[in-house]
């Protein structure tokens, strides 16, 4: 066991995971087509690297096919894998790329996604490894035997790109057939029909959409594999939101009249009309075979999964879709399932688990207290969802749930039926609170703890806002309570800190390994010392989801660690140690000063 390994496990660290979304994984030359991928030999080496400095756990964002236009992880689909990730330099190992076209495609900056040219490249690579495989016995009886192996989802995605041809790449609402329109799912004679005709029409397109899809699994599963020889686990990262393909395949499974946001907040008060399909409770069945297909493919292909807003699997917030300003139709919506007797929601009143006279009206709905109390057999039903997920993946160990600052009764009651946690991100912890959410001090065991995430500033830009707004003095006296055991130290500590935005950020760092939280998380870019966003929520911008890992990682993170402008894992943890009274030999084994 390592050092830092068994420094955590002195610290009761019981997992430690390094978030990196597929499009930020660096890429050699030989192998950027403008995009990253975890599956490359770059991302490989990260793998390596990741290992030796005590990360166990790599959480991935969400892997499905985006559209050309929409780079967005969060938007992708459900079951179809995003064949932007596809690594051209192992096509042309297995002789389904030539090395000319391979040369003529790659080569990119790799310090910036282009999502666009990213999608024009790769098609043209699917174009000949389709053509390389169709020509090819191995592959042919391969692909047989994967779309055998992935029908139940596979099918109905093909129909959708056949259609996507059919109808000149326009959304399925505008599409002129209305059988086109209807979904994949119970169709007519006349549906039939037509899927037939489209389908002959399109089984180039259809042949070629499964060979893409056929590639990317088998990179998952080398990927899956490649980790475990390193000791990393892979974590799924399982979106709130559907895609347009799921919407159209499944239509018959979703609300008509309504779509998920969330609601007013402390971090957004306008609140966030995110317009995606709430799955109809009307259509239980329908919804239990859905759901369960998706997470049944999850447990087969990853170790463990993120809940991305898990609000939206136990008591989603919805809103009409016939109100013409979003922001007042997401400020005006309800909890699904705490409509009961809500005058300008009729519709949703059948839907109601809480009973009225659980509901505080005395609070707006969105509050955390709107529902007061439930009884046993009201909070199975509000579990549901969650029940299902834990029977396919086994351990309510392998779930992280994505819950920042809002926690309605409901949800907590179903997360404290599985012992799972909540979020608690520190660089939003309010000072002035002690019983804020995101203060390391009130983080419970079960809870995942981190500086940031892909929609949060990284940690050394924050740490700089601090300062540059007067703020230092106040973060660093925090910090020194959370980080030095004894009170006569702390003034001189705090002192130090207070206008050193990189001493700031790397306390900030080391406050995570020290807090109760059993699961630490950190985002790729407060590793690695980056003050740009990855996302900005709620913002329109040309620049979200394009931030990569250098290229020359190894090189880049030692530098600036040395320098005290990364995450250094080992100083971060000795800190913890002697915040914490344990093991000053391991302490000193890993930094002989800390922060």
């Amino acid at each position: 066991m390592t050092p830092i390994r068994e420094a955590l496990r002195v610290l009761g660290v019981e997992r430690l995971a390094l978030g990196v979304h597929d499009a930020c994984f660096p890429c050699d030359p030989d192998e950027d087509l403008g995009r990253g991928t975890p599956y490359g030999h770059r991302a490989h080496e990260l793998l390596r690297f990741a290992a030796e400095l005590g990360f166990d756990t790599l959480q991935l964002g969400p892997q499905g096919e985006t559209s050309a236009c929409d780079p967005s992880p969060y938007d992708g689909s459900a079951f179809a894998r995003s064949t932007l990730a596809i690594p051209v330099a192992r096509l042309v190992e297995v002789g389904l790329l030539s090395e000319e076209t391979r040369r003529r495609l790659t080569g990119r900056s790799g310090d910036r996604s282009d999502h666009a040219c990213a999608t024009v490249a790769m098609n043209e690579v699917l174009n000949e490894a389709h053509a390389r495989a169709s020509a090819s016995a191995e592959h042919s009886a391969r692909r047989v035997a994967f779309i055998a192996d992935h029908a139940h989802w596979l099918l109905a995605d093909a129909m959708w790109e056949a259609l996507l041809v059919e109808h000149e790449g326009r959304d399925f609402l505008e599409w002129s057939d209305p059988h086109d329109r209807g979904g994949y799912a119970w169709p007519s004679d006349a549906a039939l029909a037509r899927r037939a005709r489209v389908e002959e029409r399109g089984r180039p397109v259809i042949e070629r959409w499964t060979t893409a899809q056929m590639l990317a699994h088998a990179a998952h599963a080398e990927l899956r594999a490649r980790a475990r020889t390193v000791g990393l686990s892979l974590f799924a990262d399982l979106q709130i939101g559907w895609s347009r393909r799921d919407l159209w395949a499944h239509q018959r499974t979703f609300l008509p009249d309504y779509r998920m946001g969330a609601p007013p907040s402390r971090t957004n008060p306008d609140g966030q009309p995110w317009g995606y399909p709430v799955l109809d409770p009307a259509q239980d069945a329908a919804v239990a075979r859905l759901l369960d297909a998706r997470f049944e493919k999850i447990a087969r292909e990853y170790d463990g999964v993120r809940i991305d807003h898990p609000h939206g699997l136990v008591c989603p917030w919805v809103y009409r879709v016939d109100d013409p300003d979003p922001f007042h139709a997401v400020r005006t919506g309800a909890r699904l399932h705490e409509a009961a007797g809500l005058v300008d929601h009729p519709e949703l009143d059948r839907f109601a688990i809480a009973r009225p006279e659980q509901i505080d009206r005395s609070r707006v709905r969105w509050d955390d207290a709107w529902v007061r109390e439930l009884d046993d057999e009201q909070v199975d039903r509000y579990a549901v969802h969650v029940d299902l997920l834990i029977r396919r993946v086994r351990s309510a160990r392998a779930i992280a749930c994505e819950v920042l600052s809002t926690m309605p009764y409901p949800l907590g009651r179903v997360l404290a039926r599985h012992r799972l946690g909540r979020f608690r991100v520190t660089q939003k912890a309010a000072l002035d609170d002690p019983r804020d959410v995101y203060r390391s001090e009130n983080a419970q065991p079960a809870d995942w703890i981190m500086v940031g995430n892909h929609d949060t500033a990284p940690i050394w830009s924050v740490a700089k806002r601090w300062v540059d707004e007067g703020r230092g003095g106040a973060h660093a006296r925090y910090l020194a309570e959370r980080l030095l055991p004894s009170e006569a130290d702390r003034a001189a500590f705090a002192e130090r800190l207070a206008n050193d935005p990189s001493a700031l950020a790397r306390a900030k760092l080391a406050e995570l390994f020290a807090s109760p939280a059993r699961n630490v998380y950190v985002w790729w870019s407060d590793l690695f010392g980056e003050t740009d966003w990855y996302n900005r929520p709620g913002l329109v911008d040309d620049r979200n989801w394009t931030l990569r890992i250098p290229r020359d990682f190894r090189r880049v993170h030692a530098e600036r660690s040395a320098a005290g402008l990364a995450l250094d894992v080992g100083r971060a943890v000795a800190t913890a140690l002697r915040a914490r009274g344990l093991r000053e030999d391991l302490a000193r084994a890993l930094h002989p000063d800390g922060v």
